[in-house]
């Protein structure tokens, strides 16, 4: 009876431990099937976007924000009445326009201030070709770094590839409207009028390239939330290929 009792015994523990072994193997084949197909489901999405469409996607939304942002900036009051990106007095200037405005000259400091936003308006119609151009010479590789970037990284990009381009083309342009606006009459009534007052520092800017700093700031930073509009907003997709690729 004894040897009859761990026969079946030993034959008892051998049979559990097949059991085991056959549910291991049939565990590691279904969760090795499932990575496969999780896998291979990622490579299929991934291999939906070509490298033409993402850079054709990525142009056609910068070309779309430089067309809406330089529109807005360009427009009367596109400047003057954006608080975000209003221009103010010089840094240099501010405590003097105060000290105008106390002592009667408040239209002069509404001049010197309205004439230098109308100078951007008028900048930023020059702006598109130059955004344009630099947007063609973008290539795949470019494209698709960028489109894996942050919410402004095409803006940035542009900022890198247009600054000295369109501060070359803004500066004059900015002067000739200045002239145009009669900023330049109103800022140097504005400082003559300041540098009267004895014993306060005399006021020396050049206008001319603040008020060109401060339009190009403005752009970048409607450019940026052109893009991110197209990045987050579905409804600024406006085209299939927009919503091809920036939907995934």
């Amino acid at each position: 009876m004894c040897m009859k009792s761990l026969f079946i015994t030993i034959l008892l523990f051998a049979t559990l431990q097949l059991n085991a072994q056959s549910l291991k193997n049939i565990f590691s084949k279904t969760i090795g099937s499932s990575t496969n197909t999780i896998m291979s489901s990622s490579s299929s999405s991934s291999a939906l976007l070509g490298g033409d469409e993402i850079s054709n996607a990525l142009k056609e939304a910068l070309q779309k924000g430089v067309e809406r942002g330089t529109t807005k900036l360009s427009a009367t009051d596109g400047f003057f009445k954006d608080a975000a990106i209003k221009i103010l007095l010089p840094p240099e200037a501010q405590k003097a326009g105060e000290k105008l405005r106390a002592l009667g000259f408040e239209k002069q400091v509404d001049d010197a201030i309205l004439s230098m936003n109308r100078a951007a308006e008028d900048a930023a119609k020059t702006a598109a070709p130059i955004f344009v151009n630099a947007i063609k010479q973008m290539s795949i590789t470019d494209a698709v770094g960028l489109l894996k970037g942050g919410d402004s990284a095409a803006t940035k990009y542009l900022r890198e590839k247009t600054t000295i381009q369109l501060s070359n083309a803004f500066k004059p342009v900015i002067e000739q409207s200045m002239a145009k606006t009669e900023a330049t009459k109103y800022w140097n009534t504005f400082t003559t009028s300041y540098n009267k007052i004895p014993f306060v520092k005399k006021i020396n800017t050049d206008l001319a390239a603040y008020v060109t700093e401060k339009a190009l700031s403005g752009i970048f930073y409607q450019l940026a939330l052109e893009e991110q509009k197209i990045r987050k907003d579905p409804v600024a997709r406006t085209t299939d290929l927009l919503k091809k690729v920036f939907g995934n």
